[in-house]
């Protein structure tokens, strides 16, 4: 069964939402619903930032706190951020429809309070994740992430065009769907970094609107690394091709470590700038997590 479950920076419990939610076993019978099905977790107002929804995950299994009996964690995977924050209203209404017979709107917390963690329907699921990956699978946007004929398979793109009556499988499907993963990915990573090659500072944006630069995964995916932007970086195609082999890292300064002996001597110049620090994204909330370039930096050869 589908499910919501509320997380918020800066909260008391051990959440790694990308990996783990930490919860009080008062909300274990609604999370043992979600086991093997996906959710979507919503900021709460206590936050301090935006209420809505933000992101999906899949509950994998749930196991006990060694360190409070009274918790548990849910295992997460295929963590996958919205394009922008969903707010608990759509066009008709409220996404979650339980939410319709509150009677004033400053009585929504009062209504959620004690269900930071609840079940869903499968419509309510899918109006949520639609809205929440609007930008990713916006036609006009599938030269520019590459969900056009011209780079997505076929499979993938009788997916993305089958009729709206197939939604509950259609939306799972997509959720998995490694181009339309690949494709969430990339628009997080050249919005964050301007289109710019992070290593050499280069913008190139074709006459379609497509950027050259490259979306790299710093932890890559099949080692179980995730599609979060501060898990990648916007490279150039060359840049990209040394990153994935290792040829250079990233110290936790955010400066370059190059492989003299490995890089041709032609491409240096390429990184004169950069050793002390790479081009980063003006929020530093989207810098890449130094547990990733840690991660990446114990296979650089140097």
């Amino acid at each position: 069964m589908k499910g919501i479950f509320d997380a918020r920076p800066g909260s008391r419990y051990d959440d790694d939402i990308e990996t783990r939610y930490h919860f009080p076993n008062r909300y274990l019978n609604e999370v043992q619903k979600t086991v093997g099905d996906w959710i979507i977790y919503r900021a709460p107002r206590r936050g301090g930032g935006r209420i809505g929804y933000f992101a999906v995950a899949r509950v994998e299994r749930l196991d006990s706190d060694p360190a409070a009996a009274d918790h548990s964690y849910a295992r997460m995977a295929d963590f996958l951020p919205f394009d922008d924050i969903v707010p608990l209203e759509g066009a008709t209404g409220f996404y979650e429809r339980q939410l319709g017979f509150v009677a004033k709107k400053s009585l929504l917390g009062r209504t959620l309070q004690g269900k930071a963690a609840r079940t869903i329907s499968d419509l309510e699921f899918g109006d949520i994740v639609r809205a929440g990956l609007n930008e990713t699978l916006a036609p006009s946007n599938a030269v520019r992430l590459e969900l056009d004929p011209g780079h997505a398979d076929p499979a993938t793109l009788e997916l993305l065009n089958a009729p709206d009556e197939v939604q509950e499988r259609k939306i799972v499907q997509l959720l998995v769907n490694r181009k339309v993963r690949d494709a969430s990915f990339r628009r997080q990573i050249c919005d964050a970094y301007d289109n710019k090659c992070a290593i050499t500072g280069l913008r190139m944006v074709n006459g379609g609107g497509k950027a050259e630069v490259q979306a790299a995964h710093i932890w890559s995916v099949e080692d179980g690394g995730p599609d979060v932007v501060q898990n990648g970086l916007a490279l150039s195609a060359t840049v990209h091709w040394l990153f994935d082999r290792h040829l250079i890292s990233l110290t936790d300064d955010y400066g370059l470590l190059v492989s003299h002996n490995r890089v041709p001597s032609e491409l240096r110049p390429l990184f004169q700038d950069q050793l002390k620090r790479i081009h980063l994204p003006n929020s530093q909330a989207l810098w890449p997590r130094l547990r990733y370039i840690q991660r990446h930096r114990s296979d650089f050869v140097g």
